[in-house]
């Protein structure tokens, strides 16, 4: 007989929207303009014809895909995004159109860890890594306290001990 589990209650911070908006508008700015450059240099150097449409038709895909990513993406991630550790699994909900439910049990779990790049620290905010034998899960987006109770919780429930160097 299988225990009932129940469906993950855990959100991400409301901060999460502003690292993705942030981050992603960092990283396609930086795209639109390495295809600006080549744009410009196309003019300037006569490039063949179909040079020039193909890197037209790229810039077209790049700042469309932009949009959507930095537009809309954040807040259907922040929306869908569940997480909960029990005794036995550790849950991960996640996805807007195709709804990815894991389960990972904590008999599984190899190590656990906390990781903060620039934009997180900006925000006081921390994401969770957790690794099994054969994949990496990550909850992104934790305030700093919640990341690193929960980072205890599933270390405590997976009997991960701290290896002293």
């Amino acid at each position: 007989m299988y225990s009932q589990i129940h469906a993950p209650e855990g959100r991400l911070s409301k901060d999460s929207v502003k690292v993705w908006i942030i981050s992603k508008a960092i990283s396609y700015a930086i795209w639109i303009a390495i295809f600006s450059v080549l744009l410009y240099l196309d003019y300037r150097f006569f490039w063949y014809e179909w040079i020039g449409w193909v890197l037209i038709g790229i810039t077209s895909l790049i700042a469309l895909s932009g949009i959507w990513s930095i537009l809309i993406e954040p807040f259907l991630l922040y929306k869908n995004w569940r997480y909960d550790a029990t005794e036995e699994f550790l849950q991960l909900k996640s996805g807007a159109f195709n709804e990815e439910h894991q389960l990972v049990p904590m008999t599984k779990i190899q190590s656990v860890a906390t990781n903060q790049g620039p934009i997180l620290r900006k925000y006081g905010l921390y994401s969770l890594t957790i690794e099994t034998m054969g994949s990496t899960h990550r909850i992104p987006s934790l305030p700093k306290e919640v990341a690193i109770e929960l980072r205890n919780l599933i270390a405590h429930y997976a009997k991960i001990k701290e290896v002293d160097e």
